[in-house]
């Protein structure tokens, strides 16, 4: 495949549907602007090449020219002196460097019209490949931000309603226990006092009637 051919495939080539078909966008889209850098470098290289050619063709166009103009007014000269040998040898070669004057300004159209296609390529070519560097600046910006995003969303689900509500349920039972082993405690410790003054109540009662059963028998108390 030629150069032109190689840049017109990237200059079709759809951007979009590349990175959307592709199982690493961000890889693809580097691979592809380092396949336009590429080829920029190499078109722009061979502009540089093909207008120095151009130079090179256009000064054998003027030469030849040049050569022609003399080689007339050698055989002018010749035949104002009756020379016409020498007239005919210098038309002859008249002849040939108008030949060679023409075939170097065809070719000095030709280059031009390359240049203006090289050119031309260099110029879709570094538009496409700002495309390109566009296109990997705003995934590069998406995926940091769907990065954030999926950090955020860990965050709040870690910080949501059922984790807070679970969280107060475990707070809400664990003082829940709390209270009722304080009132456990309460109920425990009223129920000793209690005992304790139900047997001071017979205790007394039974003072009571040892004092009565002494009294009825006569005995001391």
């Amino acid at each position: 495949m030629g150069l032109l051919e190689r840049v017109s495939t990237l200059i079709r080539a759809n951007i979009n549907d590349m990175v959307d078909r592709a199982e690493d966008p961000e890889k693809m889209i580097k691979q592809v602007i380092l396949d336009m850098e590429n080829q920029y470098l190499q078109v722009k290289t061979q502009v540089a090449v093909s207008i120095a050619d151009q130079h090179m063709l256009e000064k054998k166009w003027r030469e030849n020219e040049d050569f022609g103009k003399d080689w007339m007014r050698k055989a002018e000269t010749a035949v104002d002196k009756s020379q016409d040998d020498l007239a005919r040898a210098a038309l002859d070669r008249f002849q040939t460097s108008q030949r060679l004057a023409q075939s170097y300004r065809e070719q000095v159209d030709d280059q031009k019209a390359q240049v203006e296609t090289l050119k031309g390529a260099l110029v879709k070519l570094e538009q496409k490949l700002d495309e390109a560097k566009s296109k990997r600046d705003l995934l590069l910006a998406r995926h940091r931000r769907g990065i954030a995003l999926g950090k955020a969303a860990r965050a709040q689900t870690g910080m949501g309603d059922n984790s807070n509500s679970a969280a107060f349920d475990r707070l809400k039972d664990r003082v829940h226990l709390t209270e009722a082993v304080a009132t456990a405690e309460v109920e425990l410790l009223s129920d000793d006092v209690g005992e304790k003054l139900t047997r001071l109540d017979r205790d007394v009662e039974v003072d009571r009637l040892l004092a009565d059963l002494k009294a009825r028998r006569g005995l001391p108390a």
